[in-house]
């Protein structure tokens, strides 16, 4: 099992993702409580938490955040990531790393992996 949550989990956006944040939140919590109720029956689950991925989605969001306050797509973009704190990379996450990530972590190269959370973001969070 892999449940994707959010980095909003632990970095909720009080300003527009409230109840967003708190079901990923609750998924996360469910995720490792899950791990150890059916761990024992060989069930491994594990959860990926993405950051900012940059799919059709974001891109339409970038697009009406510049209709509505101007500037380039780029300088919109930099204003997103600026309001995430930044991600040291400079870039969101493709779509096809987190389902790269995803594929691994539900191939049997992980036997050994369980009840882990896996960050994808690019180094957003910036706590260990």
């Amino acid at each position: 099992v892999v449940h994707v949550t959010s980095i909003q989990s632990v970095m909720p956006l009080p300003e527009s993702t409230t109840a967003y944040a708190a079901a990923k939140a609750g998924l996360r919590t469910y995720s490792k409580a899950l791990s150890k109720e059916i761990g024992p029956q060989g069930v491994r689950v594990n959860s990926v938490s993405p950051g900012w991925i940059m799919t059709e989605a974001s891109s339409e969001f970038l697009e009406r955040l510049q209709a509505a306050e101007g500037g380039t797509i780029e300088q919109v973009r930099q204003r997103v990531l600026d309001g995430l704190g930044g991600i040291p990379i400079g870039r969101g996450a493709e779509p096809h790393e987190v389902a790269d990530l995803i594929a691994y972590l539900a191939s049997d190269r992980t036997a050994a992996i369980h009840g882990a959370e896996f960050v994808i973001d690019g180094g957003t969070i910036r706590t260990v």
